[in-house]
């Protein structure tokens, strides 16, 4: 019987966590302890290597997810140890994991069999306390907002016009839509409010965008949290809310460091998803990984029509950075369910099959050819694949102009990604067209949102709600036209309609709701039925999660 990730990452013995950091030169005063394998890397550790060279960076995305299973994060712990072992020194910078989907279908995001991060129930629950942080930071903001009215309102803020909403790292699908203020009159003003996952608030997206706390505290002023009778809109800075959040937020906002089953360092920090937020980790995350490594593998969430085009779009434009080289993840098994064929028969071989689900495959590839980037694909190995498969995929994917390699990093880590970290490295190193963004800043807003739409989705055009036409034009009247705009969108389809597969054609997408993250510095324009709080499944992850109290040991949790 095979072990599980849970069982497998307990079974590791950890490096204390400063040896850990010394194999990227860093000293144990550059690092603030949490335990012996939990570091928040310093300030001071910036300051001293912010001009050193830079690594090469790696974004690991994949085809649209399905019930099959791909593996992004396993891939990129994987292929991160790999090339360690081809004697490059390398480094992770990954995305921490909300409490929402651990405890709902998806589990947790710690990687895999033998490609994981650890401590991985550390990782996959409280960690280091970053989404405590931004949770208090968000809901001290709407509690601020609520006192300022019940308190006088001079600032004149319409009741009716209130857009900051609260947040929790939980699927809890009744706070979607709630009343507050009942009870007495000094219980508060009675008003509708709502509630959003906190790893789709604007404070974390703000986290990670920000490049210090100068940066956080200057994004934070911007947030706006409601509109006044006049129209005109009423900030965080308008509540003097700034400090206080900021105060919160003063560890939150340095990256933390752990290491993989192989001692590799990986820093894991910011937990945006990519169907509902920009879904990358932070771009202070990112810099100073650059700046310790000659290679850092990260990833975007989800398929490369959210998180990677995001990562490209929003990220990538707001820091300076690009990508050396992309690796697309896919499996066998999930290009045969965009075939057609059902879950239960995925370990059969079917090529008619795998060709009919392979367009999906190939839309992210030439998605990704747009931008200008040279790119990898990546088989996530399972044991039921064929070689007649395998080898279908790689005539394939070569025939595109991109490198091939299989990866059996979940049942071998680092040695079974040795030819993808190859592969990697050829392509890091060949020549770079130019970087060439999905649109212009100077688009307008409905401009850009086609584009994204009919370039990266492959839609034939885009209709809207008249209250998000409307909240469009206003957008542009207050001055943030210029902004990027992130598109909430389900993650199973190319389209907005999560049953469509494979890849759809003669589609329009439809925007429901616009809304301006002034602090991030993005538009917010969510499609179809898109949720901003999730909800549990019939049957929850939680119900399997356990604490044995002899053991000392979490049991349940993947």
């Amino acid at each position: 019987m095979s072990k599980s990730d849970i069982e497998i990452a307990q079974e590791c013995n950890m490096m204390h966590i400063r040896d850990v950091a010394a194999k990227c030169g860093i000293s144990e005063d550059e690092l603030e302890m949490y335990g012996k394998y939990k570091a928040k890397l310093s300030d001071e550790l910036w300051e001293r290597v912010k001009d050193t060279p830079r690594a090469k960076l790696i974004l690991v995305t994949a085809i649209n997810p399905t019930p099959a299973g791909e593996g992004k994060t396993t891939v990129s712990i994987g292929l991160t140890d790999a090339l360690r072992k081809r004697g490059v020194k390398s480094v992770a910078a990954l995305r921490e994991p909300s409490l929402g989907p651990c405890f709902g279908v998806k589990g947790g995001a710690a990687g895999g069999g033998y490609s994981q991060a650890v401590p991985m129930e550390d990782l996959n629950l409280h960690f280091t306390g970053d989404f405590h942080a931004i949770t208090s930071a968000n809901n001290l903001l709407a509690t601020m907002l609520d006192n300022h009215i019940q308190q006088g309102n001079s600032l004149g803020i319409d009741t009716r016009a209130v857009v900051w909403k609260r947040c929790v790292d939980m699927n809890d699908r009744v706070l979607r839509n709630i009343i507050v203020g009942l009870g007495n009159k000094s219980d508060g003003f009675v008003r509708e409010d709502h509630f959003v996952i906190s790893v789709a608030s604007e404070i974390m997206a703000i986290l990670c965008l920000s490049r210090n706390m100068a940066d956080l505290k200057e994004r934070l002023s911007k947030i706006i949290v409601a509109y006044n009778y006049q129209g005109d809109p009423v900030t965080a800075a308008d509540l003097k809310a700034v400090g206080a959040m900021a105060a919160l937020l003063k560890d939150a906002i340095k990256p933390n460091m752990i290491q993989t089953l192989a001692h590799t360092p990986v820093i894991v920090h910011g937990g945006p998803f990519a169907n509902i937020a920009h879904g990358c980790n932070s771009v202070r995350a990112t810099r100073y990984a650059m700046h310790i490594a000659d290679y850092v593998v990260t990833e975007a969430g989800f398929g490369a029509d959210l998180g990677a085009e995001k990562f490209l779009d929003i990220k990538c434009r707001t820091s300076g950075l690009r990508p050396d080289a992309v690796v697309i993840v896919a499996t066998v098994r999930a290009l045969k369910y965009n075939g057609g064929v059902a879950k239960a028969d995925l370990n059969t071989e079917n090529l008619e099959a795998l060709k009919k689900g392979i367009v999906n495959l190939d839309k992210h590839i030439e998605n990704l050819q747009g931008f200008g980037l040279n790119i990898v694909v990546t088989l996530n190995s399972f044991v039921s694949d064929t070689k007649a498969e395998q080898d279908f995929i790689k005539e394939h994917v070569e025939a595109m102009g991109c490198e091939f390699a299989v990866a059996n990093v979940w049942g071998e880590g680092g040695e079974g990604g040795l030819e993808l970290a190859d592969k990697v490295i050829k392509a890091a190193n060949a020549e770079q067209k130019p970087f060439t963004l999905t649109y212009k800043d100077e688009d307008p807003l409905k401009d850009k949102i086609n584009a994204v739409a009919t370039k990266i989705y492959g839609a034939k055009g885009v209709t809207y709600d008249s209250s998000a036409a409307k909240m469009l034009e206003k957008i542009e009247t207050m001055g943030f036209g210029n902004l990027p705009v992130c598109i909430a969108k389900t993650q199973y389809s190319l389209s907005d309609d999560p049953k469509v597969l494979g890849r759809p054609t003669d589609f329009t997408v439809n925007v429901r709701e616009v809304y301006v993250s002034a602090g991030a510095g993005f538009v917010v324009a969510i499609m179809g039925s898109m949720m901003t709080m999730p909800g549990l499944p019939k049957v929850p992850a939680a119900e399997g999660i356990d604490y044995n109290e002899e053991t000392g040991k979490i049991t349940g949790l993947f």
